[in-house]
């Protein structure tokens, strides 16, 4: 655990080098906008890699957390005037409760019937959000979602924003770390092993699979009105199947089983998809196909199997 800080020590000190070396550079500026995204997708990708590395649990929805995060905040203080944080807040415990009544059924399965139980809850939330336009907006989106502020000091740039967003980030990594380091976590990575072993040793297995489904589901509500604060303008477009399916390959790409991993695949497809997938449109989610079956074939590990591989794994990684 100690070596696992001296590389969150080395990943702060990336974190700060990041904006002030950007601007030296003609014409990456937006970087610091990709950043801010990259920065909201791990908030997903490491929740979601603890419920599917370490508790072995496939969720192929959670994009539906993330739109109930975003259009949680974005209602209450764009049409009802509420604060932001409060709204957060709200938008969080909303999630949480949807999140243990679809969670309570859903994980007594298992394998890919986990995964179109998920799958049903994730089309069932994008037809809610894209029906419901007397409060969604629908397919036209909802408009007049206020800028955030802290202390009563507005987070209007991109600079301010990305400074934000990353502390929750650095944050949730700390909870994480902690947590797979934990009593929990190894109960985690036994129920991954084997759901019967883990109950023979004592595990109570249902508990721990909804309480990490519950964890990665408050991250990505989190995620998602920190998303709608920052774009001031959320569709349901943005939270359809393909984008849960984006959130799949983050992962795998990364690495399954590693907190890192998640923060790395959201680093690559988000660049990927703003710089150079961007101009082919729906054949977007073709390429990314191709990489995910690339992926399983001759990576199943991700990136950081592939550290790991070379000898480096225990250095950059919290391996599982």
């Amino acid at each position: 655990m100690r070596k696992d800080y001296q590389i969150f020590t080395v990943f702060i000190l990336i974190l700060i080098i990041i904006p002030i070396l950007i601007p030296q550079f003609h014409g990456t500026r937006h970087y610091i906008q990709i950043m801010i995204f990259v920065g909201i997708y791990s908030l997903i990708t490491i929740g979601l890699n603890l419920l599917m590395g370490y508790a072995g649990q496939i969720s192929v929805g959670h994009a539906a957390f993330f739109g109930l995060g975003a259009y949680t905040s974005g209602v209450l203080t764009g049409r009802f005037g509420f604060n932001p944080w409060l709204a957060l807040i709200l938008a969080v415990l909303i999630t949480l409760m949807v999140a243990y009544l679809v969670g309570v059924p859903c994980l007594k399965l298992h394998g890919h019937y986990l995964a179109m139980a998920t799958l049903a809850f994730g089309i069932i939330i994008y037809i809610v959000l894209n029906e419901w336009d007397r409060l969604t907006g629908g397919p036209s989106g909802l408009t007049g979602i206020p800028k955030i502020s802290l202390f009563g000091y507005q987070l209007d740039s991109d600079l301010k924003y990305y400074a934000f967003v990353w502390s929750i980030v650095v944050l949730s990594v700390i909870f994480s770390i902690n947590l797979i380091h934990s009593r929990m976590g190894r109960a985690l990575r036994s129920v991954s092993g084997s759901e019967d072993a883990a109950k023979a040793m004592g595990v109570n297995t249902p508990r721990v699979k909804i309480q990490v489904f519950l964890i990665s589901a408050l991250y990505a509500s989190i995620a998602g009105s920190l998303y709608a604060h920052y774009m001031n303008f959320i569709s349901p477009s943005t939270f359809n199947l393909f984008f849960s399916l984006k959130l799949i390959i983050m992962v795998v790409l990364g690495g399954v089983g590693s907190i890192w991993g998640g923060i790395l695949g959201a680093l690559v497809i988000t660049y990927l998809s703003n710089e150079w997938l961007s101009s082919l449109a729906e054949f977007e989610l073709l390429t990314f196909g191709v990489v995910l079956l690339l992926m399983t074939i001759f990576l199943p590990d991700g990136i950081f199997g592939l550290i790991k591989r070379l000898g480096l794994g225990k250095k950059l990684a919290f391996q599982r």
